[in-house]
């Protein structure tokens, strides 16, 4: 891993490795048209793919090439991108911006974006398993990481949490309560991204469970963060309306705790993510400033 590149040069060499996936396993002049202008539209619309770069970056850390990982990093992103479709429905969130410019149903209608959303899921499952990509992986490898991301997206992880997430609107709810939907809704992507690299990069025991430690930190950091941004942040800053959870009297940590203590939060997070990692040294060094980009974020 180059130490010595800075850290956003490093971020923009990896967001290019997974835009040059991304393309490869989604292209353009696909039948139907509209269905994959459709995916396409959300998939394309920007976004900081942290996901698949932490991916990109726990392979290289553990001596993988980088590149030859690049289609799980589209994998995740397709997952990602589909739960964001199906977010801002009428029948979810309804928002109607997303990353700056109108939500998928809004441009495509209702059933369009369903249909974009349900064909990008299920294309992160044929990439796992396309033999083009897979070929070079220990079978075993490739099993464990499509379950992985299956778990992760499933309703034992993000769905289950968006469950959560809807039965508590309106509600008063316990810490527990609130950190469950969190770590499901957020936090179990983001763990797989890290996870994923890991299995297909050959870890040990010893470094999945340091890895997992890590995601598991980072990602309700992350959903923190999140909640904060939604009374702090602008439309410009977050592409997309601010205070759409207190309208949809959400289950949030400035609700339970204040705006203060939950960034409390998230600064202790932040520095037991980054303790987690010690036995990996200097090779860490751009998980740790990962780590504090994505406390410090405005959007």
């Amino acid at each position: 891993m180059e130490s010595s590149q800075p850290f956003h040069e490093y971020l923009s060499q990896k967001r290019k490795i997974i835009e040059q996936a991304l393309e490869q396993c989604l292209p353009a002049k696909v039948t139907p048209p509209l269905l994959f202008e459709a995916m396409r539209y959300s998939v394309f619309a920007g976004g900081k793919r942290l996901r698949p770069i932490m991916l990109l970056m726990t392979a290289e850390m553990l001596g993988r090439d980088c590149q030859t990982v690049a289609f799980a990093g589209a994998a995740l992103e397709m997952v990602h991108t589909y739960s964001l479709i199906h977010d801002d429905l009428p029948a979810m969130d309804n928002d109607d911006l997303r990353r700056g410019r109108p939500t998928n149903h809004k441009v495509y209608g209702e059933a369009m974006a369903i249909l974009a959303g349900d064909a990008l899921l299920t294309m992160a499952f044929q990439v796992m398993s396309e033999p083009y990509y897979t070929s070079s992986f220990e079978p075993q490898a490739i099993l464990a990481a499509t379950q992985e991301l299956a778990l992760a997206a499933g309703a034992e992880g993000m769905v289950g949490g968006q469950v959560f997430d809807m039965q508590a609107e309106g509600k008063l709810i316990t810490q527990e309560q609130l950190e469950a939907i969190h770590r499901n809704k957020t936090g179990k992507m983001l763990s797989a991204a890290v996870r994923i690299g890991a299995m297909l990069s050959g870890a040990t025991e010893q470094q999945l469970d340091v890895m997992s430690a890590y995601g598991d930190h980072v990602g309700l950091a992350f959903q923190i963060v999140d909640d904060v941004l939604d009374l702090e942040g602008t439309a410009e800053e977050l592409g997309k309306n601010p205070t759409s959870d207190l309208q949809h009297e959400k289950a949030t940590y400035p609700a339970l705790y204040g705006l203060d203590e939950s960034k409390s939060m998230v600064r202790e997070l932040t520095s037991r993510a980054k303790q987690s990692l010690r036995m990996f040294g200097d090779r860490a060094e751009y998980f740790l400033q990962l780590a504090d980009f994505m406390a410090a974020r405005t959007h």
